[in-house]
């Protein structure tokens, strides 16, 4: 992915993006709470403070550069996502929103929540 596409994707907004992936999670039976704790896990955000970047509408950039502390087992997360290994991407930012969009996919092909939380 070229640095124009990079950076349309980091100025996406997070809260847009928070609504699609609770979407796909639920066409599969899964729930928005199974979303946020995902989402907790990678980022460190505590709920009350994942609601505030929610609320705030900020870019994902901003979402992930403001994140308290991203997982450290977030490098045990392998695999392709939009045709791309997620552990061979070199731009941080963009691996961290190709975990969690792989995480997300994960929670919706119906993973136990223990392994797609690498424990």
């Amino acid at each position: 992915m070229n640095n124009n596409s990079n950076n349309r994707v980091f100025g996406y907004i997070f809260a847009d993006v928070y609504q699609l992936y609770v979407q796909k999670a639920e066409r599969k039976n899964r729930t928005k709470e199974e979303v946020d704790q995902v989402i907790c896990w990678l980022t460190g955000y505590h709920q009350t403070e994942l609601q505030q970047q929610i609320k705030s509408r900020i870019d994902l950039r901003t979402f992930f550069s403001q994140a308290p502390a991203i997982n450290p087992n977030s490098s045990l997360i392998k695999g392709v996502v939009c045709g791309v290994r997620v552990e061979e991407i070199k731009d941080p930012l963009m691996q961290k929103i190709r975990y969690l969009d792989k995480l997300v996919d994960e929670l919706a092909k119906g993973k136990a929540m223990e392994k797609i939380l690498r424990q």
